[in-house]
């Protein structure tokens, strides 16, 4: 079980990101929770299987379509598991 914290940045709110962000979890089996926070970023929590948490790392550093978000960094923090359950948008 691997646990991140994930920050990105760029042009991340209101293209999408959140709700692109909540269906690759789920059909990956991660939990957590994702929002946008009001420095213009997008803070996102996973939890999961260590290969699940890094395709969507992966998956946040390109956003969640051809020109819907221009991600410009992505910060990624590791914690320890909290053994959540089920994913949401906040």
């Amino acid at each position: 079980m691997r646990r991140v914290r994930l920050r990105a940045s760029g042009r991340v709110q209101g293209v999408f990101f959140r709700d692109s962000v909540r269906r690759d979890a789920a059909a990956r089996g991660v939990a957590g929770w994702v929002r946008n926070c009001p420095d213009g970023t997008v803070e996102a929590v996973f939890e999961g299987p260590p290969d699940a948490v890094d395709e969507l790392i992966e998956l946040c550093g390109r956003g969640p379509g051809p020109g819907q978000a221009d991600v410009a960094q992505v910060e990624v923090a590791e914690e320890d598991p909290e053994e959540l359950d089920g994913f949401e948008v906040r």
